[in-house]
């Protein structure tokens, strides 16, 4: 009895976090396994049919035949989670690089406004560029997506890549310039490689948060119609088991590119430890 309570004391931080990413990986699970289901009607969507008769690869095989504008919207996401990434990576990366390397009049202003589009309410931030844009006679429409998106996703860039730069070691860089090295060089060299994964790492949370956001979406999309917004609307009426075939399939490629992230830099620390 008391090697059974040594054991579990040894062991119960690991079981409760093996129950915990349970937790978090079981809607992940349900819409992995309801893409290899055809229901027999779009009214079962949501249910697992068990008998078998049902399984089927159609919906991964003809991953655009759900409905007509399904996989249109799904390339409306992407254009504008690509686009609004690019621009809130290089405008983020910009001001941490400001706010951390430089002092300036208002910097302190600066590093307390930056958050307050992570602060402000969703549907606050909408509605509100939504009258900024009916205001001055813009039409709602894919600039205006993109605006909204670039303005809260600036945000998390600036949060994330500040992270990293606080982090550096400025005796790297300083080792650089003694070695004669310029600033344009220093920084090429040394410093951009360092940071780096910070800004991949922003820029892949950028697109995240660009390709599923709904509600700011929603004030301003006018005509345009992006994936979570279809995924709403075809909600009213049951949604095609593709659906369900893309989510599962974007898990994947973000869990691929998690994992090689991973391995590259645990292959980075064994370096690091043998040399």
């Amino acid at each position: 009895m008391r090697r059974f309570r040594r054991w579990v004391a040894d062991r119960w931080v690991m079981g409760v976090g093996l129950v915990v990413l349970a937790y978090l990986a079981l809607p992940i699970a349900v819409i992995a396994l309801l893409s290899f289901n055809q229901p027999s009607s779009n009214k079962t969507t949501y249910l697992l049919d068990d008998s078998g008769v049902h399984w089927t690869l159609n919906n991964w095989a003809n991953i655009c035949s759900g409905a007509d504008d399904m996989c249109g919207s799904l390339g409306v996401s992407l254009r504008i989670g690509a686009i609004a990434t690019v621009i809130a990576t290089i405008l983020g990366t910009l001001i941490a690089f400001a706010l951390v390397r430089h002092r300036f009049l208002g910097r302190s202003a600066v590093n307390v406004l930056i958050f307050l589009p992570m602060a402000t309410p969703e549907i606050v931030m909408g509605s509100s560029l939504l009258t900024l844009f009916l205001g001055t006679g813009v039409d709602p429409g894919l600039p205006t997506i993109v605006i909204a998106h670039v303005m809260f996703c600036v945000s998390f860039v600036v949060v994330t890549v500040k992270a990293r730069l606080a982090g550096l070691d400025p005796r790297l860089q300083e080792a650089a310039m003694d070695l004669y090295a310029g600033p344009w060089a220093t920084f090429r060299r040394v410093t951009l490689p360092l940071v780096m994964p910070g800004i991949v790492s922003a820029a892949l949370l950028s697109f995240s948060l660009s390709f599923d956001d709904y509600i700011i979406t929603t004030f301003n999309s006018g005509p345009v119609r992006t994936f979570p917004l279809f995924v709403w609307g075809a909600n009213q009426r049951g949604i095609p088991p593709q659906v369900n075939a893309i989510a599962t399939a974007m898990f994947a490629v973000a869990f691929v590119i998690v994992a090689v992230g991973q391995l590259r830099n645990a292959r980075r620390s064994r370096r690091a430890a043998t040399s």
